[in-house]
């Protein structure tokens, strides 16, 4: 088994995506105990860095074994894949589908798929499809709350129009001095209840971890202490979850307090949930934890590249000078 990539560019760091062959090179299993850095986000969505500054940026922080999980997207896996391993870092795919659960956008990182995979490629452009609608629904009520030309303001900050989001729409915000941060912004005018807010129906929840499982992936519950749900709510979504066929969820990630890993160490073990460890970066300027500078998983807990070892895609072996 192998994956292949064809480099160029006189810093060796751009990938050719012409071929490319999503199997691991097994190697045996992965200690428990590593920098893991399973969550953050390219300019192919809503973060501010290329999928090689992001694998750079990872690598200076000392991250092993990394993951770009951009929105509903899966257009820089091959690049982030040659640019880790150029670096000398395990590579897992990796995407952050939207779904709705109990009226909530709620977050599912699959980790480990095929990448080529045909059905989940076109289940995440289906989950894509809503966004232009959307976005321009927000701009038209942003114009009659006085704010005008917010569209074309947000489309500035979108490599991929098809992607375009509320962070696109605050960065613009934040840009032309309408607000003072990204906070601001939404607190001001992308939340419910605000004069930006536009709900979206994204993918049902079953639709999500069926997409990724048949992929070859595990799907994991992204920063559920985000979600404020009520303890029955919260039950629902995990009980489902894992009926669903979901095999983690995120215990030490960027948004989490200390009290909350526990919260969340505590209910993986109840739902017998593999834990994972992702910083949600976006952008050097925005996102309070740098990309693999998070605490440890607690050692009880399995981690969940324990279920990848066969799906991650290690690095080339460097020959040893001597």
């Amino acid at each position: 088994m192998s994956c292949c990539y064809i480099f160029g560019g006189s810093g060796g760091n751009q990938a050719s995506t012409a071929t490319c062959t999503w199997h691991a090179s097994y190697n045996g299993p992965v200690p428990q105990s590593l920098n893991a850095d399973l969550h953050c986000h390219s300019v192919v969505s809503d973060g501010t860095l290329t999928p090689e500054q992001l694998a750079a940026r990872a690598h200076a922080n000392g991250v092993q074994l990394w993951a770009l999980t951009d929105h509903d997207e899966i257009g820089g896996q091959h690049r982030a894949a040659a640019a880790a391993h150029a670096l000398g870092m395990d590579y897992l795919t990796g995407t952050e589908i939207s779904v709705t659960f109990a009226n909530t956008t709620v977050h599912i990182v699959g980790l480990g798929f095929d990448a080529d995979d045909a059905r989940l490629a076109q289940g995440l452009a289906a989950t894509r499809g809503g966004r232009g609608e959307r976005a321009r629904e927000i701009a038209r009520q942003l114009a009659q709350a006085g704010i005008a030309g917010t569209y074309e303001g947000a489309l500035c900050y979108v490599e991929n129009p098809e992607l375009i989001s509320r962070t696109h729409f605050a960065r613009y915000l934040v840009e032309t001095g309408v607000c003072r941060d990204m906070g601001e912004v939404f607190r001001k005018y992308l939340t419910e209840g605000k004069p930006g807010y536009v709900p979206h129906r994204w993918a049902t929840l079953g639709h999500a971890v069926r997409w990724i499982r048949d992929a070859g992936g595990v799907a994991v519950i992204a920063h559920p202490a985000r979600y404020r749900f009520t303890a029955n709510e919260e039950y629902a979504l995990f009980s489902e979850f894992r009926q669903h066929g979901g095999q983690g969820v995120e215990v030490v990630t960027g948004s989490h307090t200390s009290a909350e890993y526990r919260t969340y160490a505590a209910m993986a073990q109840e739902f017998s949930l593999a834990a994972s460890r992702g910083s949600d970066f976006h952008s050097p300027y925005e996102s309070h934890t740098d990309i693999g500078t998070l605490p440890d998983l607690p050692a009880h807990l399995t981690p969940v590249w324990e279920l990848l070892d066969h799906q991650i895609l290690r690095a080339p072996q460097r020959p040893v000078a001597v």
